[in-house]
């Protein structure tokens, strides 16, 4: 995506979002947008205005997951998905390779790279920020991973400004949200009384789609009702996390009895790092057919709760939960920041959510804070 300078701010009513779907369609891409499956608000998908979650929001708090109807007919009225875009571009299963037999040898064959256009609808600034994130990693590194770029390679994105914060987020923290400020072609806030959307232009390809829709100047009092609107969702977040010297915080208390105790709560179950939008672990498989005549290499997802994945010659690293839940967190909020550059946290809070046990990173931080004697304002719940 390539950048613009700013433009004026439009309003779409309701009908004019649908014309943007289809008028993205209609360019060939597919939209993944928000949608209700199975009793969530998942990232799917989606054929056009009729599968967004129109009337539906989430109650999330540790542990706790409730889809519960909002009655006012808004189609971007929830926090963050169940789960984020890393699926869409770092898929959760992948074949590296295929064998075949060929008389005395093999030839090895490759699925042919992915090629479709993308366009995501209601990214989050959460999200945004966590696909930066994996960028970092998979992208832009010394090494990309040839699948990922393809899958990024080709992508529109319709950022929505978050109306309503989450029990369990805490991107203000994290200087991630609520608001995109950067990384989206368009950017929608959904207003009311009427429903209407203010529209954003990030790029010269969302000014140009813009461009084919029905649209009106936003006036003055919709410029301020849109910035009231994300100024709440600001001053409403579920948990705060205190940031300061945050790394430092964790590296010199690699001991602390706080690990102990939430080791006692940890099942190992994986959740928090299959729901992290910014986690990119994974493992490598091979297997075979019983005649021998073909063997596959597959990747997919894996978790540094597990026990094999500091696997070594003669045994595992971190064999207790003690210091698999220890490198996770040290991992995200700390040298993170010497791999990257950036915290590996962007605040979404769906770690806390999909915890069997309800265990609260901010609150982990908050505990370390307190009894390390650093600088006030702990976190966890307001």
């Amino acid at each position: 995506m390539q950048g613009t300078k700013r433009q004026p701010d439009h309003i779409l009513n309701v009908e004019g979002l649908a014309q943007l779907l289809r008028a993205l369609r209609a360019d060939a891409y597919r939209l993944v947008g928000p949608t209700v499956r199975d009793g969530a608000i998942v990232h799917a998908e989606i054929r056009g205005i009729d599968d967004l979650p129109a009337g539906w929001t989430e109650t999330q708090e540790a542990g706790t997951y409730r889809l519960v109807p909002r009655g006012d007919g808004a189609l971007f009225g929830f926090s963050t998905a169940a789960q984020s875009y890393k699926q869409v571009f770092f898929v959760p299963r992948l074949r590296l390779l295929k064998l075949r037999r060929k008389d005395s040898s093999f030839t090895v064959e490759h699925d042919a790279p992915v090629t479709s256009r993308l366009a995501l609808i209601g990214a989050r600034s959460c999200d945004l920020h966590a696909i930066e994130v994996q960028d970092r990693t998979l992208l832009t590194g010394p090494f990309a991973d040839p699948d990922y770029a393809a899958r990024r390679s080709d992508l529109f994105i319709v950022a929505v400004q978050c109306g309503q914060s989450g029990g369990t987020c805490f991107c203000a923290s994290m200087g991630t949200g609520p608001r995109s400020t950067a990384g989206f072609d368009l950017a929608l806030t959904e207003l009311f009384e009427p429903h209407r959307f203010l529209v954003q232009v990030g790029t010269e390809a969302g000014e140009r789609v813009l461009a084919r829709l029905p649209r009106a100047l936003a006036t003055e009092s919709e410029r301020v009702a849109a910035e009231g609107v994300v100024e709440q969702t600001a001053q409403s977040m579920g948990r705060r996390m205190d940031t300061t010297g945050i790394k430092e915080l964790l590296y010199r208390n690699l001991e602390h009895p706080r690990w102990d105790d939430v080791a006692e709560r940890c099942l190992g179950c994986t959740n928090c790092t299959l729901a992290c939008p910014t986690c990119f672990c994974s493992t490598v498989e091979d297997t075979g057919d019983l005649t021998g005549e073909s063997a596959e290499r597959w990747r997919r997802w894996d978790s540094c709760f597990t026990l094999d994945h500091s696997y070594l010659h003669g045994g595992s690293v971190r064999t207790s939960t003690r210091s698999r839940y220890r490198q996770w967190m040290t991992h995200k909020l700390a040298s993170w920041i010497d791999q990257f550059g950036t915290s590996g946290c962007v605040g979404c809070g769906r770690c806390i959510t999909w915890c069997p046990v309800g265990i609260d990173i901010t609150e982990e931080v908050a505990a370390i804070r307190r009894a390390d004697g650093a600088c006030s304002g702990e976190g966890g719940a307001p």
